[in-house]
């Protein structure tokens, strides 16, 4: 049997405090908690493919099996949180994202195929944590 303190259960649990629940969360905490979740997803992962592509009611509306929305949408805290679907639309309202901010996470142009929980997990924090620097990288 492993023995672990509180403190240590509660940072590696994915579940959430009551009053998390109660109360919108804001969109650092909501980058920090989909990259946790992509970090611990064991399955496939796979980047939406030709986003700049689309007109945008097919942008809006797309999606994927194994996507990292579809991994955020997973979540039963996300759903509390009211997270509509795991189309790109309702990704990039439920986590306050600019286009060109969804493109650079998600889109396949930026991985070459190798998407992983571990880089995109880093790609978020980044944002969470600086998100001026994020949203300037994303213009230029």
């Amino acid at each position: 049997m492993e023995h672990k303190s509180l403190q240590e259960i509660r940072s590696t649990s994915l579940t959430a405090p009551a009053e998390a629940l109660e109360r919108e969360m804001s969109r650092k905490e909501k980058l920090e908690r989909w990259a946790m979740l992509l970090e611990r997803h064991k399955g496939p992962l796979k980047a939406l493919r030709g986003i700049e592509f689309l007109a945008p009611d097919k942008r809006r509306t797309l999606r994927g099996d194994h996507s990292p929305l579809a991994v955020a949408y997973g979540d039963p805290i996300f759903r509390a949180q009211r997270m509509r679907s795991d189309q790109l639309g309702d990704g990039i309202a439920f986590f306050s994202l600019s286009h060109g901010e969804a493109h650079r996470l998600l889109c396949d142009c930026y991985y070459g195929g190798r998407m992983t929980g571990k880089d995109l997990a880093a790609r978020l924090r980044y944002a969470a944590r600086h998100p001026v620097l994020f949203r300037l990288f994303n213009w230029m």
